[in-house]
């Protein structure tokens, strides 16, 4: 395993963390007896190669269902000297909530303390309010410090750019879980202004949210061969030393071998992952138009800025890729979480009704203004697929 100084926390971080949302029983709190046995001893294994891979840093949330509980029966029997612990608790309107929430977690899980503590999801600028305010969830987050029940305290964000950049500008964090990848590289200044700040840099779900890559379709196999497209993902990642951790979301002991062969590439990452990464973008243009690759992002307004709050941003960017490297399932996936079945985790509204001259206002900053009501249409008619419900809610 390799590691990283993840920022001031001074934590010497494996480049994988064992991510706790996929090999747990239920999605849901439930009874104790209701945890089968077999399914104990899959997230036990999975733990326990785990440790032995290197990859000691253990994260799970209390919106993870049964995985804080059933971390909790095989945690305290390990060397806890040798593990990195975090979990992750959401923002509330009141402390008092935040509070209680904590203490249930930490009641599942059977410890003393976390090395790492997470405000969860502060993905809107009414969660950042909770977070920041004075006698707010950081607050009692740092009474929780000072009382030894966790050592550093960071936040998690699926939020637009702009509320990451100024909940790291806060200077109130440690660290931050955040989405940035191939697929997704619009976070990129919040990554900076992390790095700015000396502050541990986590990347959420680079294999799910990063485009389905379990399950690639065939032109991206050979784009990214030699490598497999999950290592190659990882290693084009990791070859930015702004970056300090990916997640893996097992959800089995099995799950970790390919991410880790992929390291016998470690100290040429850079090199190996440039030409695939010029193969993937020439495809892409090939596809989309080299202008449209370099520039769709460009003067883009946030869903909350359109009329009827379409997510014009994030549909582009699921169109981009999906079109442009046949992630069309990936696209399927996330598009059909907006409209209000993803939450405040994925916000904003399909392109089911567009109005070209509202959106052509809204997009004036865009070179691409006149282009992208059709563009919204077509990937609308490329993407649209029954209702999708994010893992937590029993989705796949």
């Amino acid at each position: 395993m390799k590691y990283r100084r993840f920022g001031r926390t001074n934590l010497q971080m494996p480049v994988f963390s064992c991510g706790g949302m996929r090999y747990q029983q239920s999605w849901d709190d439930v009874a104790p007896d209701k945890v089968d046995e077999a399914g104990q001893r899959n997230l036990e294994e999975t733990i326990l190669r785990s440790l032995e891979l290197g990859i000691n840093h253990i994260e799970t949330a209390r919106g993870y269902g049964s995985s804080e509980m059933q971390l909790g029966w095989i945690l305290p029997r390990l060397p806890r000297d040798k593990m990195i612990v975090q979990t992750k608790v959401a923002p509330f309107a009141t402390a008092r909530e935040f509070r209680e929430t904590f203490e249930k977690s930490m009641k599942y899980l059977k410890l003393d303390h976390v090395e790492l503590l997470s405000l969860h999801g502060i993905n809107n600028a009414e969660l950042l309010d909770w977070s920041l305010r004075k006698g707010g969830c950081l607050d009692e987050a740092r009474k929780l410090q000072r009382e030894g029940r966790c050592r550093h305290i960071g936040f998690s964000t699926h939020a637009t750019t702009d509320i990451i950049v100024k909940a790291i500008e806060s200077d109130a964090f440690d660290y931050v879980n955040l989405h940035w990848y191939f697929v997704n590289e619009l976070n990129w200044p919040a990554v900076l202004a992390a790095t700015a700040r000396d502050m541990g840099v986590f990347i959420i779900s680079p294999n799910d949210k990063g485009g389905k890559l379990y399950t690639p379709p065939p032109v991206l196999r050979e784009l990214c061969a030699p490598l497999s497209p999950m290592q190659w993902n990882d290693l084009w990642c990791l070859a930015r030393p702004e970056v300090h951790t990916l997640s893996l979301g097992a959800s089995n002991p099995r799950d970790f071998d390919e991410h880790v062969a992929g390291l016998e590439h470690y100290e040429r990452a850079a090199e190996i992952t440039g030409p695939i990464a010029a193969k993937l973008r020439s495809r892409m243009e090939s596809v989309l138009g080299a202008d449209w690759c370099a520039r769709w992002p460009e003067g883009l307004p946030n869903y909350v800025d359109v009329p009827g709050q379409i997510n014009v941003q994030e549909i582009l960017r699921l169109y981009t890729y999906a079109r442009g490297l046949d992630l069309i399932d990936w696209g399927k996936m996330r598009y059909n979480l907006l409209g209000g079945a993803g939450g405040h985790w994925f916000p904003g509204e399909m392109a089911a009704e567009v109005k070209d001259d509202a959106i052509k206002a809204a997009c004036a900053s865009s070179t691409f203004a006149d282009r992208i009501p059709g563009i919204l249409r077509e990937a609308h008619a490329l993407l649209l697929d029954a209702p999708k419900k994010r893992l937590s809610q029993g989705g796949d």
